[in-house]
């Protein structure tokens, strides 16, 4: 009986594959993903950390200004570290001014053009919003120019790290 049954086997052939349907969802989606590819876009910053302070004191070089502001519950703080604190910026009916410090950021730069770099630092559990807020305040300002509007930068290498 096993030499019939193998026999039996032998004579029925392979059934068909039928990939009409895969095929057709490939048609549909494969011009899909392409299209939709062209308006996805990643935006990627990169971030630094703070200078080290105790290898800055160590150095017998002449100190350099970096600018940072420390981003607080109740308060927005802009200083460098030769002169200290350079402005305070109350919170404004419960939010922070991020008007007054790119007001601030704009005449900072125009008294250190070449200056690029600044710090960010944030008290502990400061939203995330707030600290990309604080980026792009720190990164770049709308300004009106020639009845246009106009992006111009500010300090776009950025650091982070923890306020004191």
């Amino acid at each position: 009986m096993s030499v019939r049954s193998r026999v039996r086997r032998s004579a029925t052939e392979a059934p068909e594959l039928n990939i009409t349907a895969f095929m057709n969802l490939m048609v549909v989606l494969v011009p899909f993903l392409l299209l939709s590819a062209v308006f996805s876009n990643l935006a990627i910053l990169e971030l630094n950390l703070p200078p080290d302070s105790s290898a800055q004191a160590n150095k017998n070089q002449k100190k350099e200004r970096n600018f940072e502001v420390i981003v607080r519950k109740n308060k927005l703080v802009v200083a460098d570290t030769l002169g200290g604190v350079i402005k305070t910026i109350p919170n404004v009916k419960g939010k922070h001014d991020f008007k007054t410090l790119s007001d601030i950021l704009m005449r900072l730069k125009a008294r250190f053009p070449k200056k690029q770099n600044i710090t960010l630092l944030l008290e502990p559990q400061i939203p995330y919003d707030l600290l990309v807020q604080s980026m792009d305040t720190a990164r770049s300002v709308e300004v009106i120019e020639m009845a246009s509007v106009v992006r111009k930068e500010l300090f776009p290498q950025i650091a982070i790290g923890d306020a004191p």
